[in-house]
């Protein structure tokens, strides 16, 4: 499957019109969820399911092509003892390092995501933003990972951060577009929401969370209302739109809860990498250890996995 094909002129949607959030109502929904118990088979296939679904990251000042070339080969042999796991959905890096990226993960079927637009701050010129997302492209990347201007949203200029958007989705061309809100930074579910909205709006293929950088980062309160805005936007519209929860997302069952609401909320067509993802690098060992103790009765040491 390919990028959103936009035929239609998009349209910045109107901030009074956006649905107000019941913050008692989310929060109820996402603790009944959390109290939720499964199988040991259906947990089972959940975790392989959650694997495939990790978009391995590194995205430190330090990064070397050494250190990416190990990611990509973990994010293609995530545990070689154990028979029958997936891969990884991709490996995601600075765009100077995509072309090392693309080379080490060949022909695996893993993707190269890439940031852009001033990640993780966003605080650069319009022109800056799109020049490193078209660099980023020309390097190989199959997706772009970018990040909204919080201060202008913050400022109420909204529609400086939608035609942002738009213009990024624009320089991505046939590469799909995830956008990044930083809900920590937003404040509060109403902000997220209307975020959430412009982002579909301005063409994104999928809405995240977070960048990983601050506290707090994805949570499943805040996902569930972005799950709510695809919803709403599905049923307006009959679009898929991808979602991507991102940072703090670190053991199994956590994972388990998040894939049991994406499939009571959207249904399960969204239960698959191309439509939804974790931006948890660290939740991949705590899968395996799992799946380890699934499989013998007994956990692994964490000396047996690489610290990502």
């Amino acid at each position: 499957m390919a990028t959103r094909t936009i035929s239609a002129p998009m349209r910045m949607p109107d901030p009074r019109t956006t649905p107000t959030i019941d913050q008692v109502g989310i929060e109820e929904r996402v603790a009944r969820i959390k109290t939720r118990s499964i199988k040991k088979e259906t947990k089972v296939q959940g975790m392989k399911l959650a694997l495939s679904m990790i978009d391995l990251t590194t995205l430190e000042g330090a990064d070397t092509p050494s250190k990416v070339k190990q990611l990509a080969y973990k994010a293609m042999h995530l545990h070689d003892s154990l028979p029958g796991l997936p891969t990884c959905a991709a490996v995601c890096v600075y765009p100077t390092l995509v072309k090392v990226a693309k080379k080490a993960l060949g022909d695996s079927g893993v993707l190269v995501a890439s940031v852009s637009t001033a990640f993780p701050s966003g605080q650069a010129p319009k022109s800056v933003k799109i020049a490193d997302t078209k660099f980023a492209v020309s390097e190989g990347a199959d997706e772009i990972d970018m990040v909204i201007s919080r201060g202008h949203f913050h400022s109420g200029e909204y529609s400086f951060v939608f035609d942002e958007i738009a213009a990024i989705k624009e320089a991505c061309g046939k590469v799909r577009l995830k956008v990044i809100l930083e809900t920590g930074e937003l404040g509060t579910y109403d902000k997220v929401r209307l975020a959430s909205d412009i982002a579909i709006a301005a063409g994104a293929d999928f809405i995240k969370t977070s960048t990983g950088k601050i506290s707090p980062a994805a949570t499943m309160e805040v996902t569930l209302v972005m799950l709510h805005a695809i919803r709403d936007h599905y049923l307006k519209t009959g679009e898929m739109i991808a979602m991507k929860p991102a940072g703090g997302i670190r053991t199994s069952k956590q994972a388990l809860h998040y894939l049991m609401m994406v499939k009571e909320e959207l249904g399960e067509e969204w239960l698959s990498n191309h439509w939804f993802r974790f931006g948890a690098s660290s939740l991949a060992n705590d899968i395996l250890m799992q799946l380890q103790k699934e499989a013998t009765g007994r956990y692994q040491s964490a000396d047996y996995f690489s610290v990502d």
